[in-house]
């Protein structure tokens, strides 16, 4: 990576509770992230409303090549 790694704290609104996932609004209009239940960290009951927040770094795409197997999969998937 030619980039020093920079972790960024961001913070989001949770208006999403589904039975495996939670959907967050970030703040700042930067847009909508939807995690597994299991990524989230709480002593708490997890309601709409509810603010959370995480710290970030940037994506790096790994190599100009293409993932053929996952390409395939996918395309597998979306036929079933």
């Amino acid at each position: 990576m030619k980039y020093g790694d920079k972790i960024i704290y961001m913070e989001g609104i949770i208006v999403e509770v589904s039975d495996g996932a939670v959907g967050i609004d970030l703040k700042g209009r930067l847009g909508y992230l939807k995690i597994p239940m299991r990524m989230l960290i709480t002593d708490y009951e997890i309601k709409v409303g509810q603010e959370v927040g995480f710290n970030m770094s940037f994506i790096e795409q790994l190599s100009a090549d293409v993932n053929e197997i996952y390409v395939i999969n996918q395309i597998k998937g979306k036929e079933k």
